[in-house]
């Protein structure tokens, strides 16, 4: 019995390599032909010329004025949004993290709301409060709709749970003894932090910091809506390019732009990301946070209180009053009344319509984020592995634009002719809830005991009974955890679905966006009235998550782990 020991470890080594590969295939075959193929079809289709490749029409778009200042204008507000995002939002990271005060929990999910609402919602708020109209204009004549300030605020409020989640969710776990024993040997406060915390931080910060650019650099709905004709990004020049002046060439162009800023942006993020999973020592973050003492610590969390309701907060309620303008709740009668213009349907039909496509496109990012998740499971994979977690992101930072008008361009041939097809929009918007789906519950995949799968294995388990008897009572709840993200992402996704959503099966996003393109009273309070409804549905969705994820972190100590990786 001796003799045969050694070859049991090879074998259930080739036989997990197996079945990690094998669990790999269904989300590499989607991503195939619902990510690479469409977005590679519509490059195709803009740099080819009667079959021939037009190589000089790179030099030639990005040689035109009016595009490097497109480029530059890109870069220089998601830098400037990172950075005004990073100052306001770090004094909400410690408070979350090391301030233990009544309302804690419902005020880390009231700050989570901005980050899961639709971009649209967001423009429309920021509309609301500082655009012709707004409540800054009344009150003041005060508009910052025509200037940049006003992007740059809405990116704050929408990335400002990206920093306090990922650099709070770090910061909760480092050991407060470190600082505290650099204080004992005579360092101030300020150097103590400057010494011993803010290196321990430095990685989580960076990566917080990368993906605020990312979503920054690639912003559509937000630009969109507050930009106006005189700013505009990559993902807002895409569009022009595509829907408006329909030079497929240059739409291209900016595109392979995009992708390769973008895969520099998540390389340089998954560095990041490396070095903080290896380098940190964390203790358990219910242990380090203490009630307010001394004056410093209240005035702090005094003005975090002011920044959330003022930043967070006030758009939403001038967004809430402004469809409530209209007496009777006029505005949302309005949304019963068919409209013959813009829609062939009652507004409030977007409704109906928005939850169907987000449930199904839920079931599918799941079902795909699941497999990949659980491909992704051993930290020791290979190169091959890593390039795959890598490919999931992309969907986040590639542009969405290119990739709804590449599934009217690609998807219109049997067996792939979807474009009169229902699903065609749950599956573009389950591109965009996968990555969520996988950041979730890769951390809690990790952090089950491997002991019990091998254990399992031993006993004769197939790898799906594996997965069913041990990994699936163990990661149920963050199971659940990703699907409501997901959900939420779907219900909000703009940039695809405004190219396939047909007039008379509307998304939310699309239909609030078309009203506030029309002029007229009425058809801006309807705007208001459909956000609103967008904004509930949101909220709703994440303080059901954030009391799973309570619920979560308090029965079962493993799941801590989703905090340790830093993500949310």
């Amino acid at each position: 019995m001796d003799v045969a020991r050694p070859e049991v470890a090879p074998r259930r080594g080739r036989a997990g390599s197996a079945a990690r590969l094998g669990l790999m295939l269904g989300p590499v075959a989607f991503f195939a032909v619902f990510f690479a193929y469409p977005v590679a079809a519509i490059v195709a289709r803009g740099l080819r010329v009667d079959g021939v490749w037009q190589a000089g029409r790179i030099a030639d778009v990005l040689g035109q004025s009016g595009i490097r200042h497109v480029l530059w204008f890109t870069t220089w507000q998601a830098a400037a949004s990172t950075a005004l995002t990073l100052v306001i939002a770090l004094p909400a990271a410690y408070v979350f993290a090391r301030l233990d005060f009544p309302g804690r929990q419902v005020l880390r999910a009231v700050v989570t709301v901005p980050f899961v609402l639709p971009t649209v919602v967001v423009g429309t708020a920021f509309l609301a409060l500082v655009g012709r109209g707004g409540l800054l204009d009344e009150l003041w004549g005060l508009r910052l709709d025509t200037t940049v300030w006003a992007i740059l605020l809405a990116h704050v409020f929408f990335n400002y749970a990206v920093v306090v989640r990922t650099v709070g969710g770090l910061w909760a776990q480092l050991d407060p003894r470190q600082e505290e024993a650099a204080r004992m040997l005579g360092a101030s406060p300020l150097t103590a932090w400057r010494k011993v915390t803010l290196p321990a931080l430095a990685p989580a910060v960076a990566a917080a910091a990368l993906m605020v650019f990312l979503f920054t650099f690639t912003s559509f709905g937000v630009v969109q809506i507050l930009g106006g004709p005189t700013f505009a990004t990559l993902e807002v020049e895409i569009y022009r390019q595509t829907s408006e002046i329909f030079d497929l060439s240059t739409a291209a162009v900016l595109t392979i732009v995009q992708f390769l800023a973008v895969g520099a942006i998540l390389a340089v993020h998954a560095w990041t990301v490396r070095r903080r999973e290896t380098a940190l020592r964390l203790t358990d973050a219910s242990t380090t946070a203490r009630p307010p003492r001394g004056a410093g610590q209240w005035a702090l969390l005094a003005g975090v209180l002011a920044t959330v309701l003022l930043l967070l907060l006030l758009p939403l309620a001038v967004l809430v009053q402004r469809s409530l303008d209209a007496p009777g709740f006029g505005y949302y009668r309005a949304l019963t009344d068919p409209d013959g213009g813009t829609f062939l349907v009652a507004p409030i039909h977007a409704v109906g319509t928005s939850l169907s496509y987000a449930a199904a496109a839920t079931a599918i990012a799941v079902v795909i984020g699941g497999l990949a998740a659980a491909a992704l499971t051993r930290r020791d994979a290979g190169r091959i592995v890593r390039g795959f977690d890598a490919l999931l992101m992309l969907p986040l930072g590639v542009s969405a634009v290119t990739v709804g008008f590449g599934f009217l361009i690609a998807l219109d041939e049997p067996p792939l002719d979807l474009r009169s097809s229902w699903i065609l929009v749950p599956l573009a918007q389950a591109l965009v809830g996968v990555p969520f789906v996988v950041r979730t519950m890769l951390p809690v995949l990790r952090a089950v005991d491997a002991r019990l799968r091998e254990a399992a294995a031993v006993l004769g388990a197939s790898p799906w009974r594996v997965w069913r008897e041990v990994d699936l009572p163990l990661v149920r709840r963050a199971l659940l955890i990703a699907a409501g993200f997901a959900f939420a992402v779907s219900l909000g996704e703009f940039g695809a679905t405004v190219f396939i959503a047909r007039p008379d099966n509307p998304t939310l996003p699309v239909a609030v966006a078309r009203l506030l393109g029309r002029p007229g009273d009425l058809n801006y309070g309807q705007a208001m009235a459909l956000s609103t409804i967008l904004m509930v549905v949101c909220a709703v969705a994440l303080l059901v998550l954030e009391r799973l994820l309570l619920r979560s972190r308090t029965q079962v100590a493993g799941e801590t782990s989703l905090d340790r990786s830093g993500e949310f």
